[in-house]
């Protein structure tokens, strides 16, 4: 039966405030099929465009679900890039924020040691891609002996880049009884015979249609020789003005290119693309979601993992060589239901891949002619004011759930024999302090982090100064969150 309302599922409070608190209104309507049924523990393929709410879909149950006494991962999430697990690592931390769910992220290129120490802490929700986790499963530092929930997300991204193998290996080390989501934008035939093969009875949903995705937004493309392209480029940022823009690009190469280009036209920007250091990728994609700046340019590596709600201009720089990537490119544009515009070049001898995406999405690309001069000079005071002004900041998900959360941190961790226990113990001895005030503790080598909810955390960190933990005054401070 389709729910109105998040209140009418059976959810928690703690799920329900954070939920509230992100500015979730009503379901989506892939949140209205699969959320009931995980909740009743069923099997689901959900064929679904990106930018509907998946992952809130599959996240909402399973923070509802998970025990929060078991201390060994009992969900595991299965990502095809480093972006969307850490993108979905973050949603689902918020959701389960009042609930502490643990929601460690596991991806190649980033520190084994690092994951392994938290993957020896209590541990809800594991989040990864497919050849890290199998590292850890290997090496006996992941334990996927409770794991009851399976996502599979991005399915055909995984088929794309030769991942279905790893996925079965992961498959084959988890319990048979447990529930599996699969979630993917197409249904090539690997990826049903994965589902027939691994999944019980699945409830198939399929919530919009490829042309569907494709009428929210308007697409339209220029025919260009590749040496105008830049040329072209600066002519349509000029008239459509858009207060941010994700220019994408088929090699690394042309990322650096085209963002040296616009670097040097003063544009506010930045690049991202796989040659990049993780931490720097990271920090663009932060950047950009902020407000930072206005333009992205970046290869398809970045079109899994941007959740932004308002990015208003898809440039396909180079037309993608594949539809599911073309697909993936524009639906960063017009999320849950707003309009959205995205704009294609296209070069000499590159008819084919058009004809193979316009066939794909059911429907022609508009041909445009590229503005003239007048057109372009007439636009361009507006379009100089609007480049020389610094963007707005935009607010970050999850920055409201923050706003009556206070981290702090104490020096002292297990090397001083420092427990979770003690932190609870002390904190709850406080006067006006319960159980249900206190968030996520996480203890480390030589510190330890606690979140205090509900407004308390100014009063708790005057308190802690004078207040003995485990039998003597700790220096404790502020993190910024």
């Amino acid at each position: 039966m389709i729910k109105a309302n998040f209140k009418d599922y059976p959810l928690s409070n703690d799920i329900l405030k954070a939920i509230s608190m992100l500015n979730f209104k009503r379901p989506t309507s892939v949140q209205e099929q699969v959320i009931p049924a995980v909740l009743e523990q069923k099997d689901i393929i959900v064929k679904s465009q990106t930018g509907s709410g998946k992952t809130a879909a599959f996240a909402i149950p399973i923070c509802e679900l998970v025990d929060w006494e078991e201390n060994k991962p009992q969900a595991l999430v299965i990502t095809p890039t480093r972006e969307l697990a850490i993108q979905v690592k973050e949603d689902i931390f918020n959701i389960g924020r009042f609930k502490r769910i643990k929601v460690p992220a596991i991806y190649g290129k980033s520190p084994f040691i690092k994951q392994e120490k938290q993957l020896k802490q209590k541990t809800h929700v594991v989040v990864g891609t497919p050849g890290r986790i199998i590292d850890h499963i290997e090496r006996g530092t992941f334990d996927t002996s409770k794991i009851k929930y399976l996502v599979i997300d991005e399915a055909d991204e995984m088929l794309n880049m030769g991942f279905i193998e790893q996925i079965q290996t992961i498959i084959n080390s988890l319990s048979k009884e447990r529930v599996t989501v699969l979630l993917s934008a197409t249904m090539p035939k690997d990826i049903e015979a994965l589902c027939n093969k691994y999944m019980k009875e699945p409830i198939l949903v399929e919530i919009e249609n490829q042309s569907s995705a494709a009428d929210r937004i308007c697409q339209e493309r220029y025919n260009v020789n590749q040496n105008d392209k830049n040329e072209l480029l600066r002519d349509i940022t000029i008239v459509e003005n858009p207060d941010s823009c994700i220019i994408f690009c088929n090699t690394k190469h042309k990322v650096d290119e085209v963002y040296n280009e616009l670097a040097k036209l003063k544009y506010t920007c930045g690049k991202t693309h796989g040659g990049m250091e993780q931490r720097d990728r990271l920090r663009v994609m932060n950047d950009f979601k902020q407000g930072n700046f206005r333009y992205l340019v970046a290869t398809d590596v970045a079109a899994r993992g941007i959740d932004i709600d308002n990015i208003s201009l898809v440039i396909n720089y180079d037309i993608p060589q594949d539809c599911e990537s073309y697909v993936h490119r524009i639906g960063r544009t017009g999320r849950i239901n707003r309009k959205g515009r995205a704009v294609t070049f296209v070069a000499q001898n590159e008819s084919k891949f058009l004809n193979d995406i316009q066939q794909y999405i059911g429907k022609e690309i508009v041909l445009k002619e590229r503005p003239e001069k007048e057109t372009v000079n007439n636009f361009k005071e507006e379009f100089v004011v609007k480049i020389n002004t610094k963007p707005q900041n935009k607010e970050i998900k999850g920055a409201q759930l923050s706003k009556e959360i206070m981290k702090l941190h104490i020096n002292a961790g297990k090397k001083t024999k420092m427990r979770p226990v003690d932190i609870v113990g002390t904190l709850c001895n406080i006067e006006g302090m319960t159980k249900d005030d206190i968030g996520i503790i996480n203890v480390l080598d030589i510190s330890t982090f606690v979140e205090i909810l509900n407004n308390k955390g100014e009063y708790i960190f005057q308190e802690l100064q004078k207040t003995p933990i485990k039998g003597r005054l700790r220096t404790v401070s502020k993190v910024e969150m």
